[in-house]
């Protein structure tokens, strides 16, 4: 499954995206990643900052989902894919790692990177648009706005 446009905006819209992975116990672990992004066409990448449960997970079980949204439009993806750690040793790393190093400015240093490729998408809304189809995205960021006293 490649990633469109759309879901490529997404991603560069959201400030963070929510990984979830299973223990080698079956307990679901989620847990909130601020340096993501794509990477070719069917492919995301997350920096591994502070995130020893979640590589511990991937390498026992590669299944995971990832979610990201604009918090103020309230739209985005869920992403179900298989996952693999990437390391300083492997090939991709280095490519890799310049794509999330800009997003971190240095100041955050991270030694391998999970890289996702998709396998199932969903677009997440929010249920105002269900419920109130009438609702339009320019109403839904200014409620928004207001939620959360922007």
């Amino acid at each position: 499954m490649e990633l469109t446009k759309e879901i490529k905006e997404s991603i560069d819209k959201s400030v963070l995206c929510w990984l979830a992975t299973v223990s080698v116990e079956n307990i679901p672990n989620v847990s909130p990643k601020e340096i993501f992004n794509y990477y070719g066409t069917d492919k995301v990448i997350i920096a591994n900052i502070a995130s020893p449960q979640t590589v511990c997970n991937i390498k026992i079980n590669e299944n995971v989902c990832i979610s990201f949204i604009d918090i103020l439009l309230q739209k985005g993806f869920q992403i179900k894919g298989k996952a693999e750690i990437i390391d300083e040793t492997d090939t991709e790393f280095l490519a890799m790692e310049k794509i999330l190093s800009k997003m971190t400015e240095g100041k955050f240093p991270f030694k391998s990177i999970t890289k996702i490729t998709i396998a199932q998408v969903k677009r997440i809304i929010a249920p105002k648009y269900i419920l109130y189809p009438e609702t339009t995205e320019i109403e839904q960021i200014e409620n928004a706005k207001k939620v959360y006293r922007i």
